[in-house]
């Protein structure tokens, strides 16, 4: 499984058909459209061993997905903060028109926009009802899994649980085509912090094995990709629990996938010299050989500016093309009803990655 997520990574650096774009956060990015991998769930758990993963983060946002919830307190009360930078900003505008930051907090990434960012989250785990009114993200995935909004034929609004109909119907009828939970919901995409990435979930079962697939269309793979790959294989482990099934292949399918590579004068050394780096990881056939890449990029790349620092992701995943993967790890999940588990019910066996990769998501 590592090894697949690695030979995608080296696919972006090297593909004839990858480009070096701006994104939509600012930031250059190295981009590759279109790529499936497929991990075999029979094997063990698929998280990435070339770098430490916090699997209590990953598991954490799963169960807020399930609770059906958009607002972060459950994520802040529990020390998960991967949604602090988006919920901040979701609600800043609204709070200096409130008075409860300054203007002053605006420019997102300066000294002030972090302070207010800290204060902002002490705040939703303090109090809850500044976390009732400040704490919402919009209507983001929970919400849409389990309180997806439609009109009726009498033009009554109702709810659906999108992810309790699917498995109720795998128990019923396994083998449909129409086992599909969907996050991208067109009339409220405007509406949350950040469209859906992770877009629209599948399942399948044939003689008591579940085959499971996530369409992403946006994918940050050094930080997202690695979280978005365990969270989907445990929540097919879940599904399949819960339908009394075993999970089997965990097909994930990628629109854009890419590496942030900083912005300034960074991003524009990138762009100006993705083809010699393009060469360079093509013809790397050993860990040294990405050392000695990963060297020259250090010894090359202007600094980071110290407002996005963290943010080039491509010397990241050098590091860790130079690195052995391992052993997969085995999750043991107890059973239990589906609204009822907690971080309790997870644990993980055999679990020997190599140390973390530190660096900062971009917004």
């Amino acid at each position: 499984m590592v090894q697949q997520y690695l030979d995608h990574a080296r696919e972006i650096l090297t593909s004839p058909r990858s480009v070096f774009k701006g994104g939509s956060k600012g930031m250059g990015l190295v981009s590759l459209f279109g790529y499936q991998n497929n991990y075999d769930l029979r094997d063990g758990l698929p998280l990435v061993t070339t770098k430490k993963m916090g699997l209590k983060a990953i598991v954490h946002e799963l169960l807020w997905f399930i609770k059906g919830t958009s607002n972060i307190k459950y994520l802040a009360d529990n020390d998960v903060h991967i949604w602090d930078d988006n919920a901040f900003d979701h609600n800043l505008k609204k709070m200096v028109k409130e008075g409860v930051f300054s203007e002053s907090t605006l420019k997102r990434y300066s000294d002030s926009w972090k302070q207010a960012k800290y204060k902002y989250i002490q705040k939703i785990k303090q109090d809850a009802e500044f976390a009732e009114r400040w704490g919402d993200l919009g209507p983001v995935y929970g919400t849409q899994w389990r309180h997806w909004k439609y009109v009726d034929s009498d033009g009554t609004v109702k709810e659906k649980d999108q992810l309790g109909e699917m498995i109720e119907n795998l128990i019923r009828k396994p083998t449909s085509k129409r086992l599909v939970v969907t996050a991208w919901n067109p009339g409220e995409v405007a509406n949350v912090t950040q469209p859906p990435c992770h877009v629209l979930y599948q399942a399948t079962a044939h003689k008591g094995q579940m085959d499971f697939q996530l369409y992403q269309r946006s994918c940050d793979m050094f930080l997202g990709v690695p979280f978005n790959i365990a969270s989907y294989a445990i929540l097919a482990q879940i599904i399949a629990q819960q339908a009394g099934l075993k999970p089997r292949i965990f097909v994930h399918t990628f629109g854009d996938s890419h590496f942030y590579a900083g912005d300034g004068e960074r991003a524009k050394w990138y762009e100006e010299n993705i083809g010699k780096l393009s060469g360079a990881v093509m013809e790397a056939k050993s860990p040294q050989d990405y050392t000695g890449i990963l060297e020259w990029l250090n010894s090359s790349l202007p600094p980071e500016r110290r407002e996005t620092e963290g943010k080039d992701h491509v010397t990241a995943i050098v590091e860790q093309l130079s690195r052995t993967p391992r052993a997969l790890p085995r999750l043991e999940i107890a059973k239990k009803e589906l609204n009822k588990l907690t971080i309790d019910d997870f644990v993980i066996e055999g679990y020997d990655p190599h140390p973390a990769i530190k660096r900062s998501m971009a917004v």
